[in-house]
Order: C-alpha cells, then sequence, then structure tokens
C-alpha cells in the first residue's frame, strides 16, 4: 500500500459490476472524481467543479468485495484551476495484496459564491 493517505476510501459491490461481472471502469472514476473533488475543494477553501477528466488507464482489475482506496495530489496550478492526478488502489477483500486499478487526471475551476470562476489562493 502506498505510504500516504487515500482521500477516500470504499468497497466494490454487486451493484458497481458490469455485464461481465467485473467492476464497472465508470464506477472507478466516479470514486476518483469524488476523491479528486475533496482535494480540490480542500486545497480550493470552496467550490470546485470538474471541467475534464483526462488520461484514464485501468491497468488492473478489481473484484466485487475489494476496497478501493482513491490517493490524489495537485499536479498543477492555474489562474482558476486545480489540476488533480487520482489514483485507484484495490485490496483484496480477504487479504493485504493490492494492484493499481485505475489512474487518471481532473481539472476543476473554483466558484464564487454566484458560481463564477475565481482564483486559486494557496
Amino acid at each position: 500500500m502506498p505510504d500516504r493517505d487515500p482521500l477516500i476510501r470504499v468497497t466494490a459491490m454487486p451493484a458497481d459490476t458490469n455485464p461481465y461481472g467485473g467492476v464497472f471502469g465508470g464506477w472507478l472514476m466516479s470514486q476518483m472524481a469524488l476523491g479528486a473533488g475533496s482535494l480540490a475543494s480542500r486545497v480550493g477553501k470552496g467550490k470546485a467543479v470538474v471541467v475534464s477528466a483526462t488520461d484514464f488507464a485501468f491497468p488492473g482489475a478489481m473484484a466485487v468485495g475489494d476496497e478501493l482506496s482513491v490517493y490524489c495530489e495537485i499536479a498543477a496550478t492555474g489562474t482558476t484551476s486545480l489540476t488533480i492526478t487520482a489514483e485507484g488502489i484495490a485490496r483484496e477483500r480477504n487479504g493485504e495484496a493490492t494492484v493499481k486499478v485505475a489512474q487518471g487526471t481532473f481539472k476543476f475551476v473554483l466558484l464564487d459564491e454566484n458560481d463564477r470562476p475565481r482564483e486559486v489562493a494557496l
């Protein structure tokens, strides 16, 4: 397991599978977006919305019951945006074996109380 704290941790359930019985890539992307959004809101100190999601890859597979941990870090800061890389690591249900199952990049724009872009103040 990486030597860092996950932004979120969740267990894959039967409803999260695709027609072939594997965990659906869309579910993985949504969990990663939640983790990245948590970091964007915390660092940006307010409302942050996704404006793009790119560079996704699914190098491994996870099964129902496996635990997904989402790790994120800021890759770049713009005038009103934060670019965040996300990585999903699955841990087998009844053990300690882990595998990277997803990675991708999200761009968030920070918004003010009127939902207008505001500057990043780090």
